[in-house]
């Protein structure tokens, strides 16, 4: 019987990109399957019968998985290459030898934990709201939100013409300075979307002055240092994949 699965999930199971970048490799010609190039995403291939390439390379399915935990520095894009030939949080891990990209977004301004892996599936899991990963924010923002402003960021706010997922929030703490009253606020979010966190801050009248991912899912470090980073140990792999089947426990 043919075990014949999407050419991009057959990429992601193979650690070659993320489903959505697989996406793009297809349509970009970059994919061919027993010496013919493929740009249909419904495009089925057999791995135990196929031949199937992505820049003229051999997709082998028998790559060891690997997990890395990046402390991300601002200034840095979160992708594998850049096209305006900005730093890419691959220039941070350059004695990493295998083949892994990065899970998830984490803009430009920003700094914090970011998960690298060639481990699709995994990864797929992970970004997709379904499976209910959190991810937890410190935001830095300008002034201090009212209990009225939080009940809104909680309920959910709209952002680019739609309504925001439910998050958990709370303020650590407030200050004042010589630009007036900031906060640091704790937000958790299971959602990817672009610049969301930051988004939902402009959404309140509190704009971000600096933000950083503290936690994804069960994933904490904070020994580990800006532009620092480490493989996962076989206790964080599982309790990636425990949470990533269910996410049930919150620990804001």
């Amino acid at each position: 019987m043919s075990q014949a699965i999407r050419l991009q999930k057959l990429l992601s199971v193979a650690g070659v990109s993320s489903r959505r970048a697989a996406e793009r490799l297809i349509q970009a010609g970059r994919v061919s399957v027993n010496g013919k190039v493929v740009t249909t995403l419904g495009t089925k291939a057999d791995s135990t019968v196929d031949h199937v390439r992505v820049d003229g390379r051999r997709v082998s399915m028998s790559v060891q998985r690997r997990y890395f935990l990046l402390h991300k520095p601002r200034g840095y894009v979160t992708t594998r290459s850049d096209p305006q030939g900005r730093r890419t949080v691959m220039d941070l891990i350059t004695r990493v030898r295998v083949y892994v990209y990065p899970v998830g977004r984490l803009d430009y301004e920003s700094e914090g934990l970011l998960l690298l892996t060639n481990d699709g599936e995994l990864a797929a899991r992970l970004m997709h709201p379904r499976y209910g990963v959190e991810r937890i924010y410190e935001v830095r923002v300008r002034g201090v939100p009212t209990a009225a402003k939080l009940v809104r960021l909680r309920r959910g706010v709209q952002i680019d013409g739609r309504h925001s997922a439910p998050a958990r929030v709370r303020v650590v703490r407030r200050w004042r300075n010589a630009r007036g009253s900031e906060a640091l606020v704790a937000i958790s979010v299971h959602e990817g979307r672009h610049r969301q966190v930051r988004k939902m801050c402009e959404a309140i009248g509190h704009p971000v002055v600096r933000l950083r991912r503290v936690q994804i899912g069960p994933l904490c470090d904070r020994r580990l240092k800006v532009g620092q980073y480490r493989e996962l140990t076989h206790r964080e792999i599982n309790a990636l994949r425990r949470a990533a089947v269910n996410e049930t426990k919150h620990s804001l």
